[in-house]
């Protein structure tokens, strides 16, 4: 339920980059736009040319900060862009727009960033120390200034050097006046891949759903810790860290990625459809008579969970798609207005059924509440919430956008707990294992530390809340 920063997740952002294109800012638009559900409060194109790099970044949806002025202005045959879903009170600060650009002593460098460094407190203070200054409260300038101090010979040892003192997740794009990189985290909690656009140029994409609308062929993902390399010479690949066990962000296939991507080889869509299945298998509603979605990112495992229960798929609540993230309240106080605003009940639908209303997740539990009100007062005789994931316990530190763990309502409290908070009939969550069997047959490979509490990356525990106060910030 991509309702607001209250109760949800919210990745990041999305990352993508174009080389050897003659259009290399155009196609790098249309990625962006295809990426948009990935971020957005900020967007920002960098391109190269005869190297001199230009830059658009700006508040809002990729379609309101570039006009087509500003994408005539971005020359080059290579460029890199960001959409970014900042946390809480990050938007405010516009140097945290992306890519960043920064001129040092081996020529200019931009640099595009999707994830979060556990160790991004300790590593900001210690270049303080040295004397760096910062413009951003993002770890994305970290990066950066160990790029810039490396005294390495080539961009690509620089980076890596810079790759090597971090820790945490990252898909990463960074670009000279000659290549682009494109880098990914050893345990490769963000996804990132690799396409070949016209007749010799290259692409790197959060996602595949982006190559596909700009023609680009789809080569591969990008390996956890890998680095590859594209410039005059063609494309270099290697793995320059201890390899770590393959962890990618499980949410990506219940929340995240757009449901027509492809994300480690696995079809996002059909994912949700079988977790949908899976999830009416485990805790099937007697008796009721419809099964409906929170839109969207509810409907395909609604769509499953319909399928296998043998009973009628119908879209009872509608979602307004035209509303910004801004709106004024009126005066006169009207119930769950911040909701209303976006989903309405459908009553003729709801009325005198018993539903089965399916969401994704649960966090703090304030919006699932006021949904399943709206869904009675609409006329439901019942209402049996089914959530197509495990109950969420624990808080991310690679990059997504969550509570601390005692705001998390399933840390604290029952499930029958939850089900009177949130005032539904009947209440039930997919099981971890019901989940991988759905996803993908098997647990391996898979950060799940959300639900589970089992971090694949540790934190320095002394850092936690200064982390933490930062992840709020950027």
């Amino acid at each position: 339920m991509d309702l607001n920063h209250q109760d949800h997740f919210h990745d990041e952002c999305g990352v993508f980059g174009v080389f050897n294109h003659p259009e290399a800012s155009n196609l790098t638009y249309l990625g962006l736009y295809a990426l948009q559900h990935r971020g957005q409060e900020s967007a920002g194109i960098v391109s190269v040319e005869e190297r001199m790099f230009l830059a658009t970044r700006g508040h809002g949806l990729v379609a309101d900060v570039f006009r087509r002025n500003e994408l005539d202005g971005l020359k080059g045959n290579q460029a890199i862009g960001h959409v970014r879903y900042s946390t809480s009170g990050g938007s405010i600060n516009s140097r945290n727009r992306q890519p960043l650009v920064v001129d040092t002593a081996h020529g200019g460098m931009a640099m595009a960033h999707n994830g979060n460094l556990v160790n991004g407190v300790e590593m900001r203070r210690a270049l303080e120390r040295r004397g760096s200054i910062f413009q951003s409260t993002m770890d994305t300038e970290v990066i950066v200034h160990l790029t810039a101090l490396s005294r390495c010979k080539t961009f690509a040892e620089r980076l890596v050097e810079a790759l090597g003192q971090v820790q945490g997740s990252y898909a990463l794009l960074a670009m000279n006046e000659q290549c682009i990189i494109g880098a990914r985290d050893p345990h490769g909690l963000r996804p990132l891949v690799l396409g070949r656009v016209g007749n010799k140029g290259y692409v790197f994409s959060s996602e595949t759903c982006a190559l596909n609308l700009i023609e680009a062929e789809f080569v591969r993902d990008v390996e956890p810790g890998e680095v590859v390399v594209i410039g005059p010479d063609g494309l270099e690949s290697f793995f320059p860290f201890p390899r770590e066990k393959r962890c990618l962000c499980v949410f990506e296939y219940i929340y995240f990625a757009r449901p027509d991507s492809n994300i480690d080889g696995v079809n996002v869509y059909a994912s949700r459809k079988r977790i949908g299945m899976r999830l009416a298998q485990e805790h099937p509603v007697p008796g009721a008579d419809l099964v409906m979605p929170v839109p969207d990112s509810g409907v395909p495992a609604a769509l499953g969970f319909a399928h296998a229960s043998g009973l009628p798929f119908e879209l009872g609540i509608i979602r307004n798609h035209y509303v910004g993230r801004t709106f004024i309240e009126p005066q006169q106080a009207i119930r769950h207005f911040g909701v209303k605003i976006k989903l309405n009940a459908n009553r003729d639908i709801i009325q005198g059924k018993h539903v089965v209303l399916v969401d994704d997740s649960i966090v703090r539990g304030t919006t699932s509440r006021k949904i399943v009100k709206m869904v009675r007062a609409a006329g439901a005789k019942s209402v049996h919430l089914r959530i197509s994931s495990p109950p969420t316990t624990h808080p991310c530190y690679y990059g997504i956008d969550t509570p601390t763990q005692s705001e998390l309502l399933a840390s604290s409290h029952t499930v029958e707990e939850m089900r009177t908070y949130v005032t539904a009939d009947s209440l039930a969550f997919l099981s971890l294992d019901g989940m991988y069997a759905a996803v993908n047959g098997h647990k391996n490979g898979y950060c799940d530390a959300c639900f589970s509490g089992r971090y694949p990356i540790s934190f320095p525990r002394h850092e936690e809340n200064a982390q933490l106060s930062l992840l709020h910030e950027t």
